[in-house]
């Protein structure tokens, strides 16, 4: 059987706290995203290894298989239900260290394809359960809907409606060739409380967003990588109505009104996409 995990952005990310197991207390909207990989899974019931796993990337994947979260994810349903042999089979179309969750999406996307495939029973609550081990924002593509994340970012609310005033806008995806190293990132973090919570900045117009919504990593990250605040001055000088790095990762995408067709051109030599928001 084969699946397609999807990826994600953030819609303003705030650390508010530091909590005493190291880890910090997140505010952020998770936003999905239609760019996909493919993950496709195989029954080997005659073979004599539990599992094996085959990863297509154009780029190098420097990731011991029994590492890979799609490998973790397997693992960890198998504590619990009599699973045979798979041959697993990952197709890496998702930029690395990009901020959009891939490798995240392909390990919640592994629990979801081992329950339908085997019919295994599990509820949203359990599979959300299970991915939560395997990082802080798994949880969310269990059921990968708008949704208000706190806690590490496995404690989330759905928004029913989705981003209302999101419907039928351009979303611009830039990534520089430069990567962020996630605990760089929260080396540079002081913890606090936002002017705004994002959940309500959200349910405001758009054009105030530039404003309240922040991601409290780019203050740190844009002054060792300069080319992201770069790329995110020159998507709003060309229009974006909002633009923010994504997580911690190193894609800065735009809002735009209508479709920015410049993308393609002036970032022709780096990764870039274009995508129509619908939330149907």
């Amino acid at each position: 059987m084969k699946t397609t995990p999807i990826a994600k952005i953030n819609l303003g990310l705030n650390v508010v706290e530091r909590r005493p197991d190291g880890y910090h207390n997140l505010e952020t909207v998770f936003f999905p995203v239609h760019i996909n990989d493919e993950l496709t899974l195989n029954p080997m019931p005659d073979a004599t290894e539990p599992w094996s796993l085959k990863v297509i990337s154009d780029t190098p994947i420097d990731c011991p298989p029994e590492k890979n979260l799609v490998i973790k994810a397997l693992l960890m349903v198998k504590e619990n239900h009599d699973i045979p042999p798979v041959e697993v089979i990952l197709n890496k179309i998702m930029p690395s260290q990009a901020g959009m969750g891939g490798g995240s999406s392909d390990g919640a996307y592994m629990i979801r394809l081992l329950n339908e495939t085997f019919s295994l029973g599990m509820s949203i609550s359990e599979m959300q359960q299970i991915a939560a081990r395997l990082g802080a924002d798994c949880a969310f593509f269990i059921n990968p809907v708008p949704s208000y994340a706190t806690g590490i970012g496995e404690k989330l609310t759905v928004l029913p409606e989705g981003i209302p005033q999101l419907e039928g806008k351009w979303l611009a995806l830039v990534k520089p060739d430069v990567a962020v190293s996630t605990k760089e990132a929260y080396a540079g973090i002081h913890p606090h409380y936002p002017q705004k919570n994002c959940l309500d900045v959200i349910s405001q117009p758009i054009e105030t967003w530039r404003e309240y919504l922040v991601n409290d990593f780019e203050e740190s990250i844009f002054k060792t990588l300069p080319v992201l605040a770069e790329v995110k001055q020159q998507l709003y000088d060309n229009g974006a109505l909002y633009a923010a790095m994504s997580g911690s990762g190193s894609t800065i995408f735009g809002i735009f009104e209508n479709k920015p067709d410049f993308i393609t051109i002036r970032y022709a030599s780096i990764y870039n996409r274009i995508i129509k928001i619908s939330q149907k």
